[in-house]
């Protein structure tokens, strides 16, 4: 899989490392020369200088070869302009931003990007499921803390059908941070009742991911 990063910040260079990691083939680009300087000795090939908002730079960078493009820079519109150009000029099949301000979280899902993360709202859904600040782990740590996020969608069976959050007896330090009803979206709070359908998405370590997904799912 070819992947293009743009954005060399510290989201951007964890996420290149980690997908280098993978064996993917990747590619992150940073418009700022001295961020660049700082990057390269440590990056190498998987580096490139240039603007990625520039038809010229994403022509050279191989945008239209890429599988996937993902655009986490600081500038919430730097990441919109190069999504779209992804999709609508260089047809890529998936195209993800990072979003610095969730209050435009929803602007960027309608207008077709594929994936939109928001630090800010999975911090704060941590905390309002009254998780200690030491128990937060940024977005670019979560492998290296062996947290994994886990999606499942809750069937009849399922025990978490019609019971709250809070009272849902979880694997330790598991937690559920967002639900996805029909075609909303909510913030998982203590207090937020599931339905059957629903999507939940949890943040749990990677030893209890099997179980608890194994629980929520079937119903065991």
């Amino acid at each position: 899989m070819y992947i293009v990063v743009v954005g060399g910040g510290n989201v951007g260079f964890h996420l290149t490392k980690m997908l280098l990691k993978e064996e993917h083939e990747v590619l992150l680009l940073e418009k700022d020369k001295h961020t660049y300087q700082q990057l390269e000795p440590q990056l190498g090939s998987a580096l490139m200088l240039g603007d990625g908002c520039e038809t010229r730079v994403q022509r050279e960078a191989g945008f239209a070869r890429a599988d996937c493009v993902a655009a986490v820079t600081g500038e919430d519109e730097d990441n919109l302009i190069v999504c779209q150009m992804a999709k609508n000029t260089w047809g890529v099949e998936r195209a993800i931003a990072r979003v610095n301000n969730p209050e435009r979280e929803a602007l960027f899902k309608e207008l077709g990007i594929d994936g939109v993360v928001s630090a800010t709202e999975i911090l704060f859904n941590l905390v309002e499921q009254e998780i200690s600040a030491g128990s937060m782990v940024p977005l670019a740590a979560l492998r290296r803390g062996k947290i994994e996020i886990i999606e499942a969608v809750l069937t009849g069976r399922s025990p978490a059908v019609g019971r709250r959050v809070r009272d849902l007896n979880l694997p330790p330090g598991s937690n559920i941070v967002w639900v996805v009803r029909g075609e909303h979206g909510l913030i998982a709070e203590g207090d937020t009742e599931l339905e059957e359908n629903d999507l939940v998405v949890i943040l749990a370590p990677v030893e209890h991911a099997a179980d608890l997904r194994k629980v929520l799912e079937s119903g065991h």
